[in-house]
């Protein structure tokens, strides 16, 4: 399933309880350009082909990491590029953002996601695995 962009929208603006369009689609492009960068291959393309076109274009034209941030840092990395965010309110926006892209996501795939990224990324897409 290919999310529409207001339907993609919509669920982060509830997730992340965003009082504007504007605020979710702010939490959206950062977190999935901090994203981006952490995916390769196959499994970046793949997700991009379930997103909307707009946040697709996001994802495959990351910003560039250096090295795979932890789930802290990431979230770090998201409150510094958000204007007025702290880390408390950027793992809210990480989280409202991530819940929404494993939705769009079947298990297969976001497993694979999960395979990229360093340990505790699952409590991210609140997608608890079992250790």
């Amino acid at each position: 399933m290919v999310w529409r962009r207001e339907a993609f929208l919509d669920q982060v603006r509830e997730r992340g309880e965003y009082a504007t369009a504007e605020e979710a689609e702010r939490a959206a492009r950062v977190v999935l350009a901090l994203l981006g960068a952490h995916l390769n291959g196959d499994v970046r393309a793949h997700l991009a082909a379930r997103l909307p076109e707009a946040y697709a274009l996001i994802l495959l034209n990351p910003l560039q990491s250096a090295e795979p941030l932890t789930p802290q840092r990431f979230v770090r990395a998201t409150s510094a590029w958000i204007e007025g965010a702290t880390e408390a309110t950027a793992t809210w926006d990480v989280s409202a953002v991530l819940s929404t892209v494993a939705d769009a996501a079947d298990e297969d795939l976001l497993s694979q996601i999960l395979l990229q990224l360093p340990a505790g990324y699952d409590l991210l897409f609140g997608r608890p695995q079992p250790t």
